[in-house]
């Protein structure tokens, strides 16, 4: 499927939609709608069934490691690397999810019908079993495989529910690592890229609330607060470094608004950036220097997570309202770029810009 040169006048209209409120100070009321959903559809679908280019990221114990990444991982041996397969296929759930009437459902269906099986689920555990990969994809990977995981629980369909009970020996195990990994780590990684541990922990913590898993839920909190209660004065003038696709001051905010109460959330809030409740706070939006080079574009990933911390940060609490405008103008500089962009950033950035949506106020 190409592409490229199929940005349609919904998808211009949203990109108008997020600038005017920008330029104009007004919060946009744009959210995901099916016109957009059936035209970021075809970046999953472009890339989850994609074998190559493909970066393997694999330690090799002996020459039989050195197999095609199909055969090693069976569903999650496109979109260029394991995370960007694991969030592409979040993508066709969660849009197919939300739409049930997409344009191309049927193609959608059968590509899940055809990987999320208890067969090959259980070849990628077999991957994961091994000691040579216990760090395989920690935590990033891990964290999307596991949000993959609740959009399927959180699917009222027949189909979703048997993909769900197919994939869970793989969340089982991923949440083995977590509750096994959390604590010997005893410093948090505050990068702007993969191994960002606030990140990490944010969509597994959902996963646990949401599927009432109490140990997991429990031991993010400990750590969350063992890491990063006592910071204050983010510095986040000194972002983005030049690969970030996350920030790590938004991020920490982000999984700190999750396990808080409230009142002593706001109180950290306070004391970490304090300069987010000012209405005159601004955010420069990251800029890509070449969206041809893999790395380069992260900065549009950048962008749209911003963006999803910002708008949760300010559906929550009212005195962080003028943080949408914030949000928007992040929207409105990368989200023209998702269609008929290269295949570094089209393999992964449309599920960056979903999760932003969803975030965008109703």
């Amino acid at each position: 499927m190409n592409i490229r040169g199929i940005i349609s006048s919904a998808l211009l209209m949203s990109v108008s939609l997020f600038t005017q409120a920008a330029d104009t100070g007004q919060t946009s009321s744009h959210s995901l709608t099916l016109s957009e959903a059936n035209k970021l559809i075809t970046l999953p679908l472009h890339c989850v069934e994609t074998p190559y280019p493909y970066k393997t990221g694999v330690i090799l114990g002996s020459a039989d490691d050195l197999k095609e990444p199909s055969v090693i991982h069976p569903i999650f041996y496109g979109c260029f690397d394991w995370h960007s397969a694991a969030h592409g296929y979040w993508s066709m759930v969660t849009l197919l999810r939300q739409f049930p009437n997409l344009e191309q459902a049927d193609e959608v269906k059968a590509i899940l019908k055809r990987n999320l099986t208890a067969e090959k689920v259980a070849r990628e555990v077999d991957f994961f079993s091994k000691d040579i990969n216990d760090s395989f994809e920690r935590t990033y990977g891990w964290a999307w495989l596991l949000k993959l995981s609740d959009e399927l629980h959180s699917w009222q369909d027949p189909m979703a529910k048997d993909l769900a009970a197919n994939l869970q020996p793989l969340a089982d195990l991923i949440v083995d690592r977590y509750i096994n990994f959390l604590p010997r780590l005893v410093y948090p990684v505050r990068v702007g890229e993969h191994t960002n541990t606030a990140f990490g922990l944010s969509f597994a913590y959902d996963y646990a609330v949401n599927q009432q898993h109490t140990e997991l839920q429990q031991l993010i909190a400990k750590r969350a607060k063992d890491y990063f209660l006592e910071d204050k004065n983010c510095p986040i003038g000194w972002e983005p470094s030049g690969y970030d696709f996350l920030s790590p001051c938004l991020e920490e905010i982000g999984l700190m608004q999750r396990v808080l109460p409230k009142q002593q959330f706001l109180t950290w809030l306070d004391d970490f950036m304090p300069q987010l409740s000012d209405p005159e706070f601004s955010l420069a939006v990251g800029e890509v220097g070449d969206r041809t080079d893999g790395k380069l574009v992260h900065l549009d990933g950048l962008n749209f997570s911003r963006a999803w911390n910002l708008y949760a940060l300010a559906n929550q609490y009212p005195r962080y309202g003028h943080l949408r405008k914030i949000a928007d103008k992040h929207m409105a500089h990368s989200y023209p770029n998702l269609i008929g962009d290269s295949y570094e950033g089209g393999h992964w950035l449309g599920s960056f810009a979903i999760q932003a949506l969803n975030q965008t106020p109703r």
